[in-house]
Order: C-alpha cells, then sequence, then structure tokens
C-alpha cells in the first residue's frame, strides 16, 4: 500500500518532471510562484523539474495542488487513449469587474490552443483600454458571441458583433472586450499559440 512516503513510480517519475515543468509554464508561474502556491520548495521543485530527483506522493500532490490539478491529473493515471476530460466541476474559474470565466481546456503540455467562456455584465470589459497584449507573439484569437452582444477593440479599431457573430483577429495585438449592452453578454475565446503571421 502506498504511503505519504512513497516515491512516484519509477514509469512515471520520467515524464513528471518535464509535465511540471511544461503545465507550469502553460499558466504562466515562475518556480517561486509554482513554490508559494504548493508549498514546495523552489529548489525541490527545480530538481524534480530536472529529473534530479522522484517527488514523494505527499511532494506530487501538494505540486497537483498549486497547478490546480488532482494528483491523478498530474500523473496522467485518469487520462485514457490521449483523452483529457475536463469536468464541469472542476474548471478553473476566475471573476473580476463584471467579467467571469471558465477555462474549458485543462492545462496539458505542449497544448497550442485553449477554449474559454466568458460572461460580461452590462457595463463590464476584459480590461482596460491601455493594457498590453496578453497573449504571447503570433496568437491567434476567434471569439463566437453565444448570447448579447459584443464590442471588440483591437489595435484601435472597434468591431460590433452579435448573437451568432464570431471574429478572428491577431491577439498579440493590443485588444479587449467591452459590454455595453442591456443585457449580460456569453461568448467563447478560443486562443491559438505561436502563430507566424504570413
Amino acid at each position: 500500500m502506498a504511503t505519504a512516503t512513497t516515491s512516484v513510480a519509477s514509469d512515471s517519475s520520467a515524464t513528471v518532471g518535464p509535465r511540471i515543468r511544461a503545465l507550469r509554464d502553460a499558466m504562466g508561474f515562475s518556480l517561486r510562484d509554482l513554490a508559494e502556491r504548493s508549498g514546495v520548495s523552489a529548489p525541490m521543485l527545480s530538481q524534480v523539474e530536472r529529473g534530479e530527483t522522484s517527488p514523494t506522493l505527499a511532494v506530487a500532490g501538494k505540486i497537483a495542488a498549486g497547478l490546480e490539478l488532482t494528483l491523478s491529473q498530474l500523473l496522467r493515471l485518469d487520462e485514457g487513449q490521449h483523452v483529457a476530460i475536463s469536468r464541469a466541476a472542476g474548471r478553473r474559474h476566475s471573476e473580476r469587474g463584471g467579467h467571469r470565466f471558465e477555462e474549458l481546456t485543462p492545462p496539458l503540455p505542449g497544448q497550442r490552443a485553449d477554449v474559454s467562456l466568458h460572461v460580461l455584465e452590462p457595463g463590464a470589459g476584459t480590461g482596460r483600454r491601455e493594457d498590453p497584449p496578453m497573449h504571447e507573439p503570433g496568437s491567434r484569437e476567434t471569439a463566437v458571441v453565444l448570447a448579447g452582444t459584443l464590442a471588440l477593440v483591437v489595435d484601435g479599431s472597434r468591431h460590433e458583433l452579435q448573437a451568432g457573430d464570431s471574429v478572428t483577429f491577431d491577439a498579440d495585438l493590443p485588444h479587449h472586450f467591452e459590454n455595453e449592452g442591456q443585457e449580460a453578454t456569453r461568448f467563447l475565446a478560443v486562443i491559438a499559440a505561436g502563430l507566424r503571421r504570413s
């Protein structure tokens, strides 16, 4: 029977370090960030990521929690046939100033696209006009309006969208969304990273 001091199995330990590094990078966390979130020291995290040590199950559990994953998800014990299911109850949520969003895709290593669901209350926006681009160079975003009206301001140009409309744009340009309607707006956003402009 596994105990808290049992190390991650050898077949998992060879891949868990690079997986932790990829997940940390995908979530934009530094080693210090993950250390603060998980309670595992930055030097220990560095050793695990480089494959110099195999974490105990207790340490792996803390790292998983810091990455907003279960231990099974971190070790890929609940994935079969290269399928990763994102359960509604376990998705990452955030809310700020009348803008709620939910990550629909799990943070998988090497993933090149992310899908999120956004709700903007009347008068709310995704960010201030002067905010810098939020996505890496070459990223492209597609937004699909599910309900309400939505305005996209990208690189100084304004585009009005209605329910059923979609838009694709270079997401490394300064941009934000606004809801100037009288009802909440719901939209999906798909961000594909690292694409190069032709």
